[in-house]
């Protein structure tokens, strides 16, 4: 069984989407979680920042790394054959494309680089299409990354925003293992 990393940013609005989906993956995938400070501590209007927590490592049968000592070891050891970030903010966007190491996700991904290894990024962002744009733009142009396919959200409302189609995760996944970029990777609208 190949075993995946799944880390999991600040876009609370997004974790609803996560359960389905690493239980999808947990049956084909050994998946360790990782957890932002953010999603690890925050309570917020979507939720309790515990009752997450608990619901995640009850599917993937692990507690969720959170710190930078527990993540160093992904570069050395080769743990994980892909590292997901579902969902990745406009933050984690730009402290990749800058190749900021400065947390538990972040450094992560920039293990599974070393190592040669897909990663692959589930865009939630409110301003992916403004602030954001340049680090997505850099992103895409990088080898090693991969991303689910996006769409605007709300092109009305919030036309910078854009975010993944999380049911495309375990084929985006798949398509990143195989050197792959999953097409199309701009969706239309829903």
């Amino acid at each position: 069984m190949k075993r995946i990393a799944f880390a999991v940013t600040g876009s609370f609005c997004t974790f609803s989407k996560i359960p389905p989906v690493l239980e999808a993956l947990a049956r084909e995938y050994e998946v360790t979680p990782i957890f932002s400070r953010v999603t690890a501590t925050l309570d917020t209007r979507f939720g309790a920042a515990a009752d997450f927590r608990e619901k995640v490592a009850a599917i993937c049968g692990r507690e969720p790394l959170t710190e930078l000592t527990e993540v160093e070891p992904i570069g050395p050891r080769r743990l994980f054959e892909a590292v997901v970030v579902a969902p990745c903010t406009g933050s984690a966007l730009s402290a990749l494309a800058s190749g900021s190491a400065a947390t538990a996700v972040t450094l992560a991904c920039k293990a599974q680089l070393r190592n040669g290894g897909p990663v692959l990024l589930a865009v939630s962002s409110n301003d992916a299409l403004s602030g954001n744009a340049k680090n997505l733009g850099e992103l895409l142009a990088r080898r090693g990354y991969f991303f689910v396919p996006f769409r605007q959200d709300d092109p009305e409302g919030k036309p910078t925003s854009l975010v993944a189609d999380f049911s495309l995760i375990p084929a985006a996944l798949a398509a990143a293992l195989d050197g792959r970029q999953l097409q199309p990777l701009l969706l239309g609208a829903q």
